[in-house]
């Protein structure tokens, strides 16, 4: 089990970085969607991709100390809910299944990492 949380975890890790660099970068779909359509302030972009960066982070070294891994893997679930109900928030299905995949990840990263701790 301990061999699939590592695997779930860099995926989530690269996937939540990936995330972070393209609203550092303004990536015109993630403006388009995240300030355009949900409303968000692009001012504060970067500090979603702070809370992303950090949980990347956290998530990885999580893997050798257990309860880091576990606040950072509730801290991204706790991120993408809110994302999902942002798009949800403006009625934007299409966008809505931007963050579900990384949601699933997240949850399924907690759990294994509370299963393994």
């Amino acid at each position: 089990m301990f061999i699939a949380l590592v695997v779930l975890t860099v995926l989530l890790a690269l996937v939540v970085t990936s995330s972070a660099v393209m609203k550092l970068r303004k990536n015109e779909q993630v403006v388009a969607s995240i300030v355009g359509t949900v409303g968000f302030p692009e001012r504060r972009l970067p500090v979603l991709a702070g809370l992303e960066i950090a949980g990347a982070v956290g998530i990885v070294v999580g893997l050798w100390v257990a309860p880091l891994g576990i606040a950072a893997a509730v801290g991204l679930t706790l991120y993408f809910v809110g994302a999902v109900i942002g798009h949800l928030r403006v009625r934007d299905t299409k966008g809505v299944t931007s963050p579900l995949v990384p949601l699933v990840l997240s949850v399924a990263v907690l759990v294994l990492r509370v299963v393994t701790a």
